[in-house]
């Protein structure tokens, strides 16, 4: 038991024993007081205690996050159980052993029944505060560590994202310095020719690369300019044909994606005007296609391996669909797959968190309201039976509030924790589940 938790039980056992003490306590000696007192301790430890490590011990075992239904069984019948033992414990100790009232077989002849029930009643409201009060504490760590969770994925995905787009820009300069390098040595008129096309292309690569898709007309259109760059190099040693449909072209794919599959092509295959390279860009189906005659080059030193790899990554960041690569002794294939909208890593991470957030706020509204309904119900209901008792002790209309009440916060409690909430959270999941098998963005 934790130091906290001792203090609240002598704050409440000396509050009770002094409300008993006035109010039924004939003779008010400093005996009678310290016996009251001695009778409320016991009763607020053994039951606050006895639920409390009943509460501690199921919170270890069958955490509430893990198995809501199985904890909440067990729960009711294990606080049904203990409470009824200590209860009938605690009412022998106090009018067999210290108030000597009754004989021990007077007090099980069914003579102390209705205070054995009553008694029963409160201890299993207090026990239902407690157990709703580490469901509570229980539920708010789940959701500020899933809140965690959520923004490092956040952040994670868009760090990568940025580091994938980042390598575009280097990757570019390099290897279009090195065609300028072995143009100037070849054909300094071509290279001069080289070096005016490639500022105009190398501001479209600075324009495009913090985007995460750009359409497919704004792709192709750089992609012949970028071809005609290679021209100016190979000449008649590499062909290239575009073959995409005119409805494709407002579509999406990811920016620079035709750039670095053009640079595989001429990075791996053979080129010369004996045995020209063919490459070819077209639209087949949901699927943006670059193809090449295979010719392997042997390869001097080890690829970086930026092209294909950046392009399946950032897909793979943005989309469900993959890109799938076709490989042949005649042709190398690569799909690319084409977006009907225009997703954004950055908005969408966002925007879900913002939604999430949202959700997450009125559940917790929906659920403190809950607890508000419960903490009255066990406040007021023992103060009702109390005042009852006291006022007319012979009609007992106590039971109309208890039982009136009890079942709206059980009510309650089933529309907050079990049917309705599961379910419609459920049906959300099927159906946003069945839009994403669908391909619908």
């Amino acid at each position: 038991m934790k130091r906290k938790d001792f203090i609240i039980l002598l704050w409440i056992s000396l509050g009770t024993s002094l409300f008993f003490f006035f109010a039924f306590t004939d003779e008010k000696t400093v005996e009678n007081f310290f016996l009251t007192l001695l009778i409320s301790a016991m009763y607020s430890f053994l039951l606050g205690a006895g639920n409390g490590l009943i509460n501690d011990f199921l919170n270890k075992k069958i955490p509430w996050s893990e198995a809501t239904t199985k904890r909440t069984i067990i729960s009711i019948i294990s606080i049904l159980l203990a409470n009824t033992i200590l209860v009938y414990f605690c009412n022998y100790m106090n009018f067999v052993v210290f108030q000597k009232a009754v004989s021990t077989q007077e007090y099980f002849s069914g003579r102390y029944n209705f205070i054995n029930w009553f008694t029963i009643n409160i201890a299993l409201l207090i026990s239902a505060f407690l157990h709703a009060k580490g469901f509570m504490e229980e539920l708010k760590k789940t959701s500020k560590k899933e809140v965690v969770e959520q923004k490092l994925i956040a952040k994670s995905a868009n760090a990568q994202f940025e580091s994938l787009k980042n390598q575009l820009d280097p990757h570019f300069l390099f290897n279009s310095l090195n065609v300028l390098s072995s143009l100037i040595d070849e054909n300094p008129a071509k290279a001069q020719k080289f070096t005016a096309s490639m500022s105009k292309i190398y501001r479209y690569v600075l324009e495009q690369k913090d985007k995460e898709l750009v359409t497919i007309e704004d792709e192709i259109e750089f992609a012949k300019t970028y071809c005609d760059l290679l021209k100016t190099r190979f000449e008649e040693s590499v062909n290239f044909e575009f073959n995409v449909k005119n409805e494709d072209m407002r579509r999406f794919v990811v920016p620079l994606s035709l750039q670095l599959l053009l640079e595989n092509c001429i990075k791996h295959n053979l080129a010369t005007s004996s045995k020209p390279l063919l490459i070819t860009i077209f639209t087949e189906g949901d699927n943006l296609c670059i193809e090449n005659n295979l010719q392997i080059r042997e390869q001097i030193k080890e690829s970086a391996g930026i092209g294909l790899a950046n392009i399946v990554q950032r897909y793979s960041l943005l989309t469900d669909k993959n890109v799938f690569i076709e490989k042949s002794e005649d042709y190398f294939k690569v799909k690319l797959p084409v977006l009907n909208d225009k997703p954004s890593v950055v908005t969408n991470l966002m925007e879900d968190d913002n939604h999430a957030y949202d959700r997450a706020k009125k559940r917790m509204m929906e659920i403190k309201s809950f607890y508000g309904n419960l903490i009255a119900y066990c406040v007021i209901i023992p103060f009702l039976i109390i005042l009852n008792l006291i006022t007319s002790p012979k009609s007992l209309w106590f039971y109309w509030p208890m039982l009136g009440w009890g079942i709206g916060v059980a009510a309650h409690g089933m529309g907050t924790f079990a049917v309705g909430k599961d379910w419609e959270e459920r049906k959300i999941r099927e159906i946003l589940e069945k839009q994403n098998r669908n391909g619908k963005y």
